[in-house]
């Protein structure tokens, strides 16, 4: 098998996790060299993923989309050394069908393959950045699907401080752009509406910052929002200010944890990644809470990405396996990702 020390080794990544189809090619010390994402928009009219229109539009994808990276690398002949794809957490027929198109390429090139954790793909994904954070820091993932908050030693070592114990900070977001008549995907769609409200007007919960700990809910600030907007006339600025207030509630509840998580682990660095981090509101809260002391990927590397996945499989290369069989896993808590293996 090839000499995965080498510094020049080229890794593609395979990201089809969720509604994101993406493709990247990263070579260390050089960074990303190609790239392409294609977010599935027709999932609005439903107000969520559907999972089987999800699949079928990765199988759709996938192949012009290897064919483009490769094309923009000018690599169509020699292809890349090692091909890295998003094993889990996910929706298990997306995963399948990633794993499916870059298990076969791979096989075709006669080329290896390593599945890779979608989390430890955007906790690494500051790395990608110009000014990349110092190790150890703390991370908060905060996503559509996942809110954590992980102590990381250095790649591979991590260890979890907090989660949610139920909603996501996005799929609150997402809800409450639905109960608000706002269209799919919510997150951003809030934030519009908020940037026109008044965040003091309504009062919202903080959810579980009364009390100890690192974990997260916001089930309950969902409940508040829909309850809220049931006793209050449906005018623009009201649902503005709804939204305003909602959005405040969510980036200073995040604030206030990652805080406690900080001096807990008495590190300095707080790194922020998954599409949520994307949220103008949630930077500015931060900055301000802990100033010099957050670190955010480049907006194009919040959400789901190909360049994160090859990243990550740049890390596990060791792993690395000839084709055999795709086995995903839709649901992997980080802590049961092995350590890295040293080369």
């Amino acid at each position: 098998m090839q000499n995965f020390s080498e510094s020049n080794l080229t890794v593609m990544g395979v990201e089809t996790s969720c509604d994101e189809t993406a493709v990247a090619l990263y070579r260390h010390g050089e960074g990303i060299i190609a790239e392409a994402v294609y977010t599935q928009l027709d999932h609005a009219r439903y107000g969520g993923v559907v999972p089987e229109l999800a699949s079928r539009d990765h199988v759709r994808k996938l192949g012009p989309m290897i064919r483009q990276v490769l094309a923009e690398a000018e690599l169509e002949q020699q292809g890349p050394d090692l091909v890295a794809w998003t094993r889990g957490p996910g929706l298990a027929g997306a995963l399948l069908v990633g794993g499916s198109v870059a298990v076969a390429y791979a096989a075709a090139r006669g080329i290896p393959t390593v599945g890779v954790h979608h989390m430890e793909g955007h906790l690494l994904s500051p790395l990608l950045s110009e000014a990349p954070p110092a190790f150890p820091f703390v991370a908060l993932l905060v996503s559509g699907g996942h809110t954590l908050l992980v102590e990381v030693a250095e790649p591979g070592r991590y260890r979890l401080l907090g989660e949610t114990l139920d909603d996501a900070a996005g799929e609150a977001f997402d809800k409450t752009a639905r109960l608000l008549g706002l269209s799919y995907p919510g997150g951003p769609e809030v934030a519009r509406l908020a940037e026109q409200g008044d965040p003091a007007r309504f009062e919202f919960p903080r959810p579980m910052t009364d009390r100890p700990g690192l974990d997260f809910s916001f089930s309950g600030l969902k409940t508040h929002t829909r309850l809220l907007i049931e006793r209050q006339p449906d005018d623009p600025q009201t649902r503005a200010d709804i939204a305003a207030g909602f959005e405040y509630a969510v980036v200073e509840t995040l604030a206030i944890k990652c805080r406690r998580a900080l001096k807990a682990t008495r590190l300095e660095r707080l790194v922020i990644a998954g599409g949520v981090s994307a949220n103008r509101r949630l930077r500015e809260g931060l900055d301000s809470a802990l100033p010099g002391r957050v670190y955010y990927p480049a907006p194009a590397l919040c959400t789901d990405n190909g360049a994160m996945i090859a990243l990550a499989g740049w890390f596990r290369r060791t792993a690395a396996t000839r084709a055999g069989l795709i086995d995903v896993h839709p649901r992997w808590p980080l802590d049961e990702l092995p350590p890295l293996e040293v080369d």
